[in-house]
């Protein structure tokens, strides 16, 4: 049975509709990248807001979304060129005390890199726009045991003083939990 030249331009046509909306889909499911806040004010010049004393309020969520621990954290930022020191003090509701020293290089193009203690490697960190995105693997104690997840740290700048910032956090490409945080600049 042979199909008529309708039927097949219709059935090529259907063919490619289906491929253009696969496409959109995974498309719209892709993450977001810097680039896509460029043009959002107000910029966020991620040297210029830590430096100096920044508070930040905070809560991690497990994978379900419920809170699990909520904390406080004052930071001590200073910069001496394209090289700063993140001090960061944290308090946590249940009043365990815990403390990261970040070294942060700026690099050309909005880009730094960061070391910490506790950082595996280096962290990568990128702006444009309102927006900073860090990403890095941090080596978190758990009930006596040491685990290694991965953060994808997003900052988005609201005002002269606030920065709202959301870090998912994974293990083996699997999303564990999330923090949130608020940080003001004093």
């Amino acid at each position: 049975m042979t199909m008529s030249p309708l039927a097949s331009a219709v059935r090529r046509s259907a063919g490619f509709a289906t491929a253009l909306l696969c496409a959109l889909a995974i498309a719209g499911c892709a993450a977001p990248q810097v680039s896509d806040y460029a043009g959002q004010k107000p910029a966020f010049d991620f040297r210029h807001y830590f430096d100096g004393t920044v508070m930040a309020h905070g809560m991690v969520s497990d994978r379900s979304g419920k809170v699990v621990r909520r904390f406080v954290v004052t930071m001590k930022c200073d910069w001496v060129g394209a090289e700063g020191t993140l001090d960061e003090e944290f308090v946590y509701d249940d009043g365990e005390r815990q403390q990261r020293l970040w070294r942060v290089k700026m690099l050309p193009g909005e880009r730094f890199v960061g070391t910490a203690d506790d950082v595996v490697g280096q962290a990568q960190g990128e702006g444009a726009g309102s927006a900073f995105n860090w990403r890095y693997t941090l080596r978190l104690p758990v009930d006596g045991s040491v685990y290694e997840v991965q953060f994808d740290d997003w900052m988005h700048r609201i005002d002269e003083r606030v920065v709202l910032n959301r870090a998912v956090m994974s293990k083996f490409g699997v999303r564990v939990g999330e923090v949130t945080l608020s940080f003001t600049r004093q």
